[in-house]
């Protein structure tokens, strides 16, 4: 047994839906169900285990009544990779064998400065607050104060392990530190942190940081790297609140429009519950517009010919049984039977009786007294032998 498992690869989702399980389980209820948390502990996840969403891919923007201009565009299989890889520990990922030097750690316990700008963290706490020059324009920062276990653009910043987040967790000064940076980077967005639940809302400076952030787009990937780090080290119920919060800027408000791609894309699927990812969603959906290209809610299930209602059925039968009695020549319906729906067989043929006059009825009856009923269908009246030979579609 342990040869197999030890043989096992781990296989790189493919697709879109291979890497979503958002709506796996759904079952329009949001709630919890055992092993729904879509975060891996173990190094190695079968893909198939994350589940498969049949998510139309189409366009992840709002891009106006164009139907050519939406068809042309795809949900991002990168961004989905990505968020799916996040979510499940990194399953590919190999931790160094060498001992950890704790770099992100010893940086927030304010031992070393990082790297290559020589700056403490607790000069950023204390001096970079409410200096959005500085934190706009300095890229070397973010992978510091926000360490993740993929890396960043900045090359001298050090990836976490998973020994340096349990250690990290552990650590209250480095925690404490860790939700001042959150502070000053929300302030940035115009954002307030308004208790340790991690519920959010507009600053007092709003208007003026959510007009720069529509506009500065590259933000939204220190968003996605924000939320990231949230979850890696202890805090993955400060999300909900902040993408909520972002989702009706976006949506509602209409104070972030060039976000709301991200958000959708990115921001969501940073989170590990699919319950709060659904919830989150479905509220996208009930304001995005319009309505007919939203892309990331439940998968539309496909109606088979099992799905169809019997009653549907034997109207479908009904209609062909008197069309061909009129390309036969027998004339339209009688008014008794125009109209009716969903009529077996047997009460269909009595009112034809009736229509036909009752000659037509004892001519059926001698033929049907001189036949016997043990037979080989001879003895079947008129509609049975209909049936039999020409059933209802399926």
């Amino acid at each position: 047994m342990g040869n197999l498992m030890g043989s096992w690869r781990y296989r790189d989702p493919s697709t879109v839906e291979e890497c979503d399980s958002t709506w796996e389980t759904d079952s329009e209820s949001d709630e919890p169900q055992p092993g729904e948390e879509d975060s891996g502990i173990s190094e190695s996840i079968s893909p198939t285990d994350s589940g498969k969403c049949a998510e139309q891919l189409v366009s992840p923007q709002q891009l106006g009544d164009s139907q050519e201009s939406t068809a042309k565009m795809k949900r991002s299989f990168y961004a989905a990779k990505d968020l799916y890889k996040y979510r499940h520990n990194y399953p590919n990922y190999k931790e160094p064998r060498q001992p950890t030097e704790y770099r992100n750690l010893r940086f927030y316990m304010n031992k070393i400065p990082l790297v290559p700008d020589g700056i403490y963290i607790e000069e950023i706490l204390n001096k970079w607050r409410g200096d959005y020059e500085q934190l706009e324009h300095n890229h070397t920062y973010i992978q510091w104060l926000f360490p993740l276990r993929e890396q960043g653009l900045n090359f001298y910043a050090q990836e976490l392990t998973q020994v340096e987040i349990k250690e990290f967790q552990s650590t209250r000064e480095a925690k404490r530190r860790f939700l001042l940076a959150y502070t000053v980077m929300l302030d940035f967005f115009g954002i307030a942190l308004l208790d340790k639940n991690g519920n959010v809302s507009r600053a007092s400076n709003w208007q003026d940081r959510f007009q720069h952030l529509n506009e500065s787009q590259h933000n939204y990937l220190r968003i996605t790297r924000i939320l990231k780090s949230l979850g890696e080290l202890g805090f993955e119920s400060f999300k909900p609140p902040l993408v909520r919060l972002l989702l009706e800027e976006a949506l509602v408000e209409g104070t972030l429009p060039n976000m709301l791609h991200s958000a959708l894309e990115y921001f969501v699927y940073t989170l590990r519950d699919r319950a709060q990812r659904r919830e989150l969603l479905r509220f996208a959906q009930q304001h995005y517009q319009p309505p007919e290209d939203f892309i990331w809610g439940p998968p539309r299930r496909k109606r088979g010919p099992a799905a169809v209602k019997p009653g549907a059925e034997q109207d479908k039968s009904t209609a062909k049984t008197k069309s061909a009695k009129e390309d036969a020549g027998k004339g339209p319906a009688s008014p008794e039977t125009e109209g009716v729906q969903g009529e077996a067989e047997e009460e269909e043929e009595e009112e034809e009786e009736g229509s036909l006059g009752a000659w037509n009825a004892r001519k059926r009856e001698e033929h049907s007294a001189k036949c016997s009923p043990e037979g080989k269908g001879e003895g079947k009246s008129q509609g049975d032998r209909k049936e039999h030979a020409d059933p209802a579609p399926l």
